[in-house]
């Protein structure tokens, strides 16, 4: 079992810039790939970035170039580093752990409100 706890949500003006962290239990951190999905009120949840455990980051095109994945091994973290949000970007974000490419364990979210 692995705990996650995402953080750092809140409110920004489009064009701000916001950084998630997300910090997971256990010692096997470093053995996974990792991922940040997103769902928007009435749409389905959705990858937004993933990174696998060697560090290798694949984003899907709505966030190429504005959005940063990266981890920090030593300290179980996995970061999402956001920029140039837009109002479509509004949505609870989670991250999960990737196994065989299919999300396993979620932590509780946090909310990205881009709103001017």
């Amino acid at each position: 079992q692995v705990q996650l706890v995402e953080s750092g949500g809140g409110l920004v003006q489009p064009g701000g810039s916001l950084r998630l962290s997300c910090a997971a239990s256990g010692s096997m951190f470093s053995r996974y790939n990792m991922g940040w999905y997103r769902q928007a009120p009435g749409q389905q949840r959705e990858l937004v970035a993933s990174i696998t455990n060697a560090g290798i980051p694949v984003y899907t095109d709505s966030v190429a170039g504005r959005f940063t994945i990266s981890r920090d091994n030593a300290k179980n973290m996995v970061y999402l580093q956001m920029n140039s949000l837009k109002p479509e970007d509004t949505a609870v974000y989670y991250c999960s752990v990737l196994q065989l490419g299919a999300p396993n364990y979620w932590g509780q979210g946090t909310q990205i409100t881009v709103s001017s």
